[in-house]
């Protein structure tokens, strides 16, 4: 297949980008020394767009995650949203962690849960109804005045994608988010994310240990290889939209796909 085995330079041909990183570098203190986690990562998200982000484990993806997101500063290089440099958390970037119980206020309704982040911000009208849009963008319209305690697993991540879906983001940032749910609730949600992009603009970068959801999920797929982290390789995802968990699983360029990904992440360890 033309495009399974296919290299670029990260971001190669993007137009209109949310977000650039330039040569980026982060060094952390490990035990009285400083070790550089990733090295010269550059790389765009384009407007709109799924990026999936992949690598063997200490290869810096959450790292970079944090970088991106404004958590952890950067020891070299640049981190750009929308052109302009980033100094802090960006208002319109927001991040999403995998530990949905421990980011959620158990003693809060759904509905103000997803208010959390904009009550103190915008008048009450407006709060009310961007919770409404958020809410129904994850199909949790009549869980408003349920708790989280309340809700299974996936419906409580749903209600932390709520909350950063009512923050009108222009990029999501997320942190292996489904990897404690089970396979149906995954799959369910993978496709609920797909459809959130489709109907907002949001641009995703996505962490997965999970090669099969990255190639479902992703325009495109970055590799993370060594320590300090570096891009590997970028596939560009050349599969049919919509995407269906059943029939875009069996089309061959999702198993070649997956087999070249697979193959760039065990050169990690050749």
């Amino acid at each position: 297949m033309g495009s399974a085995d296919h290299r670029s330079e990260p971001g190669a041909g993007a137009s209109n980008p949310a977000f650039e990183c330039r040569s980026v570098i982060v060094e952390l203190l490990h035990k009285y020394n400083r070790k550089r986690i990733i090295e010269n990562i550059s790389l765009l998200v384009r407007s709109g767009e799924f990026l999936t982000i992949v690598g063997a484990s200490g290869t810096g993806k959450t790292t970079l995650l944090r970088a991106m997101g404004g958590l952890t500063p950067t020891s070299g290089g640049s981190v750009l949203v929308h052109g302009k440099q980033l100094d802090g958390p960006p208002d319109d970037v927001v991040i999403v962690f995998q530990d949905y119980s421990n980011a959620l206020l158990q003693w809060r309704t759904v509905a103000s849960n997803v208010a959390f982040g904009i009550e103190r911000r915008l008048d009450r009208k407006e709060v009310g109804q961007r919770v409404r849009d958020a809410l129904a963008l994850v199909g949790l319209e009549k869980n408003a005045e349920d708790y989280p305690w309340q809700l299974s697993g996936g419906m409580q991540q749903r209600v932390q994608i709520a909350r950063a879906l009512a923050l009108r983001p222009a990029v999501m940032l997320m942190d292996e988010p489904f990897a404690a749910l089970d396979a149906m609730t995954k799959a369910s949600m993978q496709d609920e994310l797909l459809r959130v992009r489709d109907r907002t603009g949001t641009s995703f970068v996505f962490i997965t240990h999970d090669i099969e959801e990255a190639v479902y999920l992703g325009d495109r797929i970055v590799v993370l290889k060594g320590s300090p982290g570096r891009i590997e390789q970028v596939f560009d995802i050349g599969l049919p939209a919509p995407r269906d968990q059943l029939s875009t699983r069996q089309l061959p360029q999702f198993l070649e796909y997956r087999y070249a990904v697979h193959q760039a992440i065990g050169r990690e360890h050749g």
